[in-house]
């Protein structure tokens, strides 16, 4: 591995940009389609523009606060020693293979990776299970990094701390680099979409790429049964919605005037929220100057299936 630049008091906007250069770990999974929470065409996405605004929450907020006491945990528990990084790696065969590693296990040709998980995803965890996209991950970091192994410590909060050690193996490295290889030399840089996978950034990465719309017909072939099959798949949606909807309803009796119910598999809240929202009916009739001093025009393509 080589040192691609320091992160040691490096910006948020900064560490956002270098990320744009190539496929990092937590990147891989969704690019070998086995992350349930980010899909190749947002890592595309990701790619391709320059926008670094990345999204955020309450959650990951905590795991990146909670780096620190799951690294501490883990020498606990091992005996072992781990330092930070502070650096952004890649791999001198593969240039596009990034690695910003959580740690570097001191002594050995190892890293850690740090989690934090709830007690509603404990079961992801049980027997000795790692979630599909963080094995990908620790897989991608031992291809830069070079190491025999890497660890990977969970916390879940509230209730216990794990570990567990994943050794390098050579086929699945080899596999994981002919993916990553393909989606950056036949993706990215030649800015070719990934192929749709059903996600909302796939919409909006479609909806950018095509652009406006021609108005010209052209002849629809090749796509007879899978319109067929999305007539079969609204249908049963719709039976699906009546479903759920009536689930929820029983829930809402079973709740009454209460905001909340919970078990140790689910939380159920039906809380009362107040919101202000702009009447445009109102302010066109009354104030129809107002209404055109402040009114946006929004471009896009409607799509729509009509049985001929």
């Amino acid at each position: 591995m080589k040192k691609l630049i320091s992160t040691r008091n490096m910006d948020k906007a900064e560490w956002l940009c270098h990320r744009k250069k190539g496929i990092g770990g937590s990147d891989a999974g969704a690019v070998c389609g086995l992350n349930p929470y980010r899909s190749a065409m947002e890592v595309y996405l990701d790619k391709t523009t320059d926008d670094t605004e990345e999204f955020d929450n309450e959650a990951m907020r905590q795991g990146r606060e909670f780096e620190d006491y799951v690294a501490k945990r883990f020498m606990e528990e091992t005996g072992k020693k781990v330092r930070r990084a502070g650096a952004m790696f890649y791999d001198e065969a593969y240039p596009w293979m990034l690695a910003d590693v959580d740690r570097l296990v001191v002594g050995e040709r190892a890293g850690l990776e740090c989690k934090t998980a709830s007690p509603f995803m404990a079961k992801h965890w049980e027997e000795g299970k790692i979630p599909l996209h963080y094995q990908i991950q620790c897989a991608h970091y031992m291809q830069v990094c070079h190491a025999d192994a890497w660890y990977i410590a969970v916390l879940i909060y509230g209730r216990e701390f794990k570990y567990y050690k994943m050794e390098r193996d050579e086929t699945m490295l080899a596999d994981l680099v002919k993916i990553e290889s393909d989606f950056w030399n036949n993706h990215v840089l030649k800015r070719v979409l990934p192929a749709p996978d059903g996600s909302e950034a796939a919409d909006t990465a479609i909806s950018a790429y095509f652009g406006a719309s021609r108005a010209e017909t052209i002849p629809l072939v090749g796509f007879d049964d899978r319109l067929k099959r999305r007539q079969e798949l609204l249908e049963e949606m719709e039976r699906m919605e009546t479903e759920k909807r009536q689930i929820e309803q029983e829930l809402k009796v079973y709740l009454g005037e209460i905001s909340s119910a919970e078990n140790e598999n689910y939380r159920v809240s039906w809380k009362s929220v107040s919101m202000n929202r702009l009447d445009e009916k109102r302010l066109k009739e009354e104030k129809p100057d107002i209404y055109d001093q402040y009114k946006r025009e929004i471009s896009s393509r409607r799509f729509s299936v009509k049985a001929a």
